[in-house]
């Protein structure tokens, strides 16, 4: 069966069944000519889990884009790209709030892109295509949800904007959304922008509303015609409220007493301790398999509790008022040897970020199905097991600490000098020291203070927070916390993220617990993050107002020219043959691109311009008349070969040599001599004749 709606002009074309005929659900989405094929499935339930096992993936298949990648030995995909793995997260956080709590199968939800047509972005077809799989399958999941991207050029909103508006614009907004009781709510944003307003934000979510309510009603109609029996969640059994019952009474007073502790350490100590103390008391009359729901049972008193302080009292763990900010404290300059170096520290969580300044040719390649090119600016986050007090296993970057080094490279990024003034690669690394809540906007301030403490020239400094929410049984009970910690996070309904300037806002993450926020708690949302970004800001400014007039001394330096593009052949020489000579004898880095402009990296200033002088003669365009003082090379009986500079030689003549009769060339000059010549003609393929007499040449003989 085949459905059809328009997004302003676009037609959306959604198939369901014919493909992927064995899943629990499946369709294959169109917009434009890009295509999309999402699948979910559910598998056995796992008992005595603490969490909800639920994975996501979003596949490229380079085939979509007409390309062959990969290296020569393995010419297929492997690891997902930068683009995948943010892409995976945006469906996960879309989808992942609207499944019941009480579900402990394994869902698995896969969207391949089977066809772009490089203008219609296929997150937003994978977001969508994920809900209406998961609708119209068995899988008890309470969407459908509705994705869609926004832009803005010359004061104008655009819907589903291509690649070439995205970066034209000044905001790129991608928002999923449902709907509840007839009102919209928003349950995933990820928002970069040039120093945009609140005010423009909220704008913006007024715009793509009425587009998102479209794309509801459609999935609506779709479902009512496809969709299967949902499966039913068992309610609770009588032995588990009665042990409800039994764990409250047993808990009563003691956790409250363990959980409002401002030290983190202290109030995981006092929990482990109540948790085992709990566990053994429950345990007497039970057996073993009933573990996983005592732990259960501990974990949503404690949600209970603390959910019930803050909506009654306005009372958190640690004793701070709704808008308040935990300490904050600031170094620069802590590592000697490196480029630059900031710490930023807020309550407990605690970053330290470390600045990288490299050569043009330092930049990362990307090949994606999406992105082929260079990317001149890293940020990458770190978040080793002692941050958090534990014990674990050092593997490589997953897609947490991806996504999180991404967020706050959106939010630096645009305030970055142009590569034309300030050619360098950068990276800066951010390494959690201790976390106890919103690393990644730890991260973002800590990296801007290593920027500045490295010299490099950013337009303004920037700053993040995080914003946190407890709602009551209506979504009109709630409470907006400022810099949100561990129990807050783990137990609140939303973590939003806000990063920019004093000028406005450069990055938004958004997700949540519940099925979505309203416009409400948006607004509230985004004036608590500006009041607190502005504070933090402040105090930055006590401790680095501006980045640094010099680089480090321990930064290499680049030193530009410009080269006829028709000489970089030259420069380069046979199989690199003398470009790898300037950068043996020099000790620089030389990277040229196609324009001709040339970046020569020294650690010293001596070094540098003697390769500045290697590439300038090479590249020198000689003029009739002008004298030289050149090398010979080579004799022959009519004359000899002389080189002027590196790569340019001409003939001298035995005629112009003297004034007199020389019966051999030898007579004059022998290899190795330097002597003056004067440039007499340049014919039209390069051959440089060339006189000593007329330069005032006399031999020694």
């Amino acid at each position: 069966m085949k459905f059809k709606t328009k997004i302003k002009e676009q037609k959306l074309e959604v198939q369901i069944g014919g493909l992927a005929i064995q899943a629990s659900g499946s369709c294959l989405i169109k917009l434009g000519e890009t295509a999309i094929l999402s699948t979910c499935q559910m598998g056995e339930e796992r008992k005595g889990l603490d969490f909800f096992p639920l994975t996501c993936n979003y596949e490229e298949r380079f085939y979509a884009a007409g390309k062959i990648m990969g290296s020569r030995f393995m010419r297929r995909e492997s690891r997902p790209s930068l683009e995948a793995i943010l892409t995976t997260r945006v469906i996960d956080r879309g989808i992942r709030p609207l499944f019941p709590k009480e579900l402990k199968n394994e869902i698995q939800v896969i969207s391949i892109c089977l066809s772009w047509d490089k203008k219609n972005d296929p997150a937003l077809l994978a977001a969508l295509g994920s809900s209406i799989a998961l609708s119209i399958s068995e899988i008890p999941w309470k969407g459908p949800v509705a994705t869609l991207r926004v832009g803005k050029i010359n004061n104008e909103f655009i819907l589903n904007p291509d690649y070439a508006q995205r970066q034209e614009g000044e905001l790129d907004l991608l928002i999923s959304a449902i709907e509840e009781n007839k009102e919209l709510l928003i349950n995933m944003i990820e928002f970069e922008a040039k120093q945009v307003s609140e005010d423009t934000v909220l704008q913006a979510m007024d715009f793509v509303q009425p587009f998102l309510r479209q794309l509801i009603d459609f999935q609506k109609e779709l479902i009512k015609d496809t969709a299967k029996e949902k499966v039913s969640i068992p309610d609770l059994t009588e032995e588990s409220i009665k042990l409800q019952g039994k764990a409250k009474k047993f808990l009563q007073g003691k956790l409250e007493q363990v959980l409002y502790q401002k030290e983190k350490q202290i109030r995981q100590a006092g929990l482990k301790n109540l948790k085992q103390g709990f566990l053994e008391e429950m345990n007497k009359d039970l057996k073993e398999e009933k573990q996983g729901l005592l732990e259960d049972i501990f974990e949503k008193e404690k949600a209970r509790i603390l959910r019930k302080g803050i909506l009654e009292q306005e009372k958190r763990p640690d004793g701070r008022k709704l808008d308040e900010i935990r300490e904050i404290a600031m170094e620069v300059g802590v590592l000697p040897q490196t480029h630059g170096s900031g710490i930023f520290t807020r309550g407990e969580t605690k970053a330290l970020s470390i600045l990288t300044l490299g050569a043009p040719g330092d930049q990362q390649l990307s090949e994606g199905m999406e992105f082929s090119g260079k990317k001149r600016f890293l940020h990458h986050y770190n978040f080793p097991p002692y941050s958090t007090g534990e014990v674990g296993s050092l593997r490589g970057p997953g897609r947490r600490e991806i996504g999180h080094g991404m967020l706050a490279e959106k939010a630096i990024l645009p305030l970055l000098p142009k590569f034309e003034d300030f050619p360098y690669t950068i990276r800066v690394v951010s390494e959690i020291l201790s976390s106890n809540g919103s690393t990644s906007m730890a991260s973002t301030s800590a990296a801007v203070l290593a920027l500045m403490d490295g010299g490099v020239p950013i337009e303004r400094p920037v700053a993040g927070i995080a914003i946190g929410l407890i709602t009551g049984e209506k979504l009109s009970q709630y409470k907006v916390l400022t810099d949100i910690q561990g129990p807050e996070d783990s137990f609140g309904d939303m973590d939003f993220k806000v990063a920019g300037t004093d000028k406005g806002i450069t990055a938004i993450q958004m997700d949540v617990k519940i099925k979505g926020i309203n416009k409400e708690i948006l607004k509230e949302s985004l004036e608590r993050a500006k009041k607190a970004r502005l504070e933090i800001l402040k105090k930055q400014e006590e401790i680095i107002a501006r980045p640094r007039k010099e680089l480090s001394c321990f930064a290499p330096r680049i030193y530009t020219l410009f080269i006829n593009p028709e000489k970089i052949g030259v420069v380069i020489g046979p199989k690199g043959k003398i470009i790898n000579e300037i950068i043996e004898n020099c000790g620089v880095s030389v990277d040229i691109d196609d324009s001709g402009k040339v970046f020569i990296v020294g650690e010293t200033e001596e070094a540098a311009q003697k390769a500045i002088e290697w590439v300038k003669n090479l590249t020198r365009e000689i003029k009739i008349g002008e004298i030289f003082q050149g090398r010979v090379t080579k004799l022959f009986d009519f004359g000899a070969v002389v080189e002027i500079f590196p790569g340019q030689e001409g003939l001298v003549h035995i005629s112009q040599f003297v004034d007199f009769h020389l019966k051999s060339v030898q007579d004059a000059v022998k290899v190795g001599d330097v002597i003056p010549v004067k440039i007499m003609n340049i014919e039209e393929n390069g051959k440089v004749s060339l006189s000593a007499k007329e330069a005032g040449f006399r031999p020694l003989k």
